[in-house]
């Protein structure tokens, strides 16, 4: 991958879409790394954070590095962009988390950004999705919007795709699909306010 280039991208308009991030394999081998036992995801952060089925309807499981070679490989890769993004963007990016995501046939996640103006540590989004042979008419869409709230891109979920964006101006959704779909959802954060990863109610 074109380090350079996709800091550029970031630099320039505030996001980019790389496709062939991982090969077809590499997907798969992820892939096979899912876990049994998911987690409902929730909104909020800390005292705050709660169960919204109006607002996102997707499960999730946070990576660790003990989870599989595979995982641990993906991981090497995003720390690699953390460094990268670091010396191009000055961004002052501190570590990174992430989780799977499971969005089943009809699951939703409605409009919300990742992150407010001085109010997260939450800097660089990433998402990199995990299903090979995505047909477009299957949905399941990554709608991203600009920071006035107007429509900016659709982004088919294929496997293989990386998306990155800079969290705080980007109000995005998912739309339903009719198939399941599988994601990785990330974070580049700084140290500081709001730090800590908030893990869904048990």
């Amino acid at each position: 991958m074109d380090y350079q280039a996709v800091m550029d991208a970031i630099y320039t308009r505030g996001w980019v879409i790389v496709d062939d991030f991982l090969t077809a394999e590499e997907v798969d081998a992820l892939k096979a790394c899912l876990p049994h036992e998911w987690q409902p995801a929730g909104i909020g952060r800390e005292g705050l954070h709660q169960g919204n089925p109006d607002i996102r309807r997707d499960q999730i499981h946070w990576l660790e590095p003990d989870q599989g070679a595979p995982v641990a490989a993906y991981l090497s890769r995003m720390e690699s962009l953390r460094l990268a993004a670091n010396r191009n963007l000055m961004l002052g990016l501190f570590d990174y988390e992430a989780h799977f995501a499971r969005y089943r046939e009809g699951d939703f996640y409605a409009t919300h950004r990742d992150a407010f103006a001085g109010r997260s540590n939450r800097r660089l989004t990433s998402v990199f999705y995990l299903n090979n042979g995505w047909a477009p008419e299957a949905g399941g869409v990554l709608r991203v919007y600009d920071n006035d709230e107007q429509f900016l891109m659709d982004v088919s979920p294929k496997g293989g795709r990386l998306v990155l964006f800079l969290s705080e101006e980007f109000p995005h959704e998912v739309l339903p699909a009719s198939l399941e779909r599988y994601s990785i959802a990330g974070w580049f954060r700084v140290n500081g306010n709001g730090a800590g990863r908030v893990d869904p109610p048990r």
